[in-house]
């Protein structure tokens, strides 16, 4: 895992009310990922989202990947 990567990537409660974020920025991870799987490409998503860096996207990546290596999953009853 590079840890340059998943720095890029951020979670404060006053920014899209705590969902993943790109650089405390309101671009979220998932938004990201949506376009990626939707068959955007970088060169793309970076046209139409230009605050972005090549970089940027590549944390989403490494960030999901991550979330996936997740063990177990706990449901937190409300």
């Amino acid at each position: 895992m590079n840890r340059k990567l998943i720095n890029r990537i951020t979670i404060n409660p006053e920014i899209c009310n705590g969902k993943p974020t790109i650089r405390n920025t309101r671009y979220t991870v998932d938004l990201i990922l949506d376009l990626l799987s939707a068959g955007m490409s970088e060169l793309e998503i970076i046209d139409d989202y230009p605050a972005l860096e090549s970089d940027d996207i590549k944390a989403c990546l490494a960030f999901a990947s991550q979330l996936s290596k997740v063990k177990t999953i706990q449901r937190i009853v409300a």
